[in-house]
């Protein structure tokens, strides 16, 4: 079996850790389900230090587990050292041409606190203000460039997002009708340092553009873990703690991201920093039940694929679950739709009790079962202690 080759700076982890084998893994849709109701409803201390890599469980799935490789791996976020696609040209893709700017991003001239636009916001061009790089990567929902500001030299990373392809629509004070990942980003862009800021946005005739801070080094996590193969316990809490409370934030914000997965999470290999990313499934918090899925339907709950519907809080508990178990096991937990619904986990690795219980928590069939994220903060497997 490979071997793991590479150990991060910012942990110990231990000799030869096996690398899980990867193939094909992508995100899911609910059955049925046409692009428009993606859209959210309207109506409704010093590091610590691995100990040595245990020996796998002796429990083992009666059919294999799903690798964790996706071919979304490849969108990778913009990593440092990044190069140029062959045959693209240096001047920056035609739909940027001579177009203006329809606003500036925050504490900017064009924007005010509340994200609305001033009318007597100075209109600049994209090209006065950052240097386009080349492609970083492309998805269903948008296309990312490495970029440069120009006035500080910082890295950024430019997103572009085509208007067919906004999931949520939300009207500006003076009218404007912006993508909601714009708003989400703009409630939750100060006072926590684990979510990714939005710098500017810009509108175009037929997109927007989204321009965000592009931490150096970074990697998203999926890849990371393919290369360690799976986390060590003391790992993965350092990591999972760093989401829950970017998680506590946007709900103090009254924002719901529903996309919590490693591809949309941004580590720091040095430092261990970890930054949540991608709001383009978000929407606002609301005590209904949600009738409209966004997100990736492997992260779905049961509730959804029994029901078609769910609570924004249970979900998100479901998905940090699923996460948590990806992290310490190195696959995904389920396969099928049935799978998910039956929730019935095999640990390929040796895990803690601790850990275990507090996954098979998280992972309850019935929302009402599942912790509230205050319990997760104050799970002993969080706080380092034994049940």
């Amino acid at each position: 079996m490979p071997r793991l080759q590479k150990t991060p700076l910012w942990f110990a982890a231990a000799p030869d850790t096996p690398l899980c084998k990867s193939s094909g893994c992508s995100p899911g849709r609910p059955q049925q389900q046409s692009p428009a109701h993606d859209a959210g409803d309207s109506d409704g201390a010093a590091l610590p230090r691995c100990p040595p890599a245990p020996a796998a469980a002796s429990a083992r799935s009666p059919a294999p587990a799903l690798p964790l490789a996706s071919p979304t791996a490849a969108r990778r976020w913009p990593l440092p050292g990044a190069q140029q696609e062959a045959g693209q040209s240096k001047r920056g893709p035609r739909w940027l041409g001579p177009l203006h700017s329809r606003a500036l991003g925050r504490g900017g001239p064009g924007r005010k606190a509340d994200g609305s636009v001033s009318v007597a916001g100075q209109k600049k061009k994209l090209q006065e203000l950052y240097q386009l790089g080349p492609q970083l990567g492309s998805g269903g929902f948008g296309t990312v460039f490495s970029g440069i500001r120009l006035s500080d030299g910082s890295p950024v990373a430019i997103k572009r997002v085509a208007r067919e392809s906004v999931l949520q629509w939300y009207e500006l004070p003076d009218g404007t009708r912006v993508p909601m990942e714009i708003v989400l980003m703009e409630k939750v862009g100060s006072g926590c340092h684990n979510i990714i800021q939005l710098l500017d946005w810009f509108e175009l005739p037929d997109s927007f553009l989204l321009v965000m801070e592009r931490p150096e080094p970074s990697q998203d996590l999926l890849a990371f873990l393919l290369e360690q193969g799976f986390l060590c316990e003391e790992m993965a809490r350092w990591l999972f703690c760093q989401v829950l409370e970017a998680v506590r934030h946007c709900t103090a914000c009254g924002v719901l991201h529903r996309d919590i997965k490693p591809e949309n999470l941004l580590v720091d290999p040095e430092s261990g920093d970890l930054k949540l990313i991608d709001f383009g499934c978000g929407t606002f918090l609301q005590e209904q039940a949600f009738t409209r899925f966004a997100g990736t339907h492997m992260y779905s709950p049961p509730e959804w694929i029994c029901l078609g519907c769910y609570h924004g809080h249970s979900a998100t508990i479901w998905s940090l679950g699923v996460l948590l178990y990806i992290m310490v096991c190195g696959n995904m937990p389920f396969l099928q739709d049935r799978d998910i619904v039956s929730g019935q986990l095999f640990f390929w690795q040796q895990v803690s009790p601790e850990c275990q219980h507090l996954i098979r928590w998280c992972l309850s069939k019935h929302p009402a079962d599942r912790p509230a994220l205050e319990e997760i903060l104050r799970h002993p497997w969080v706080r380092g202690r034994r049940l």
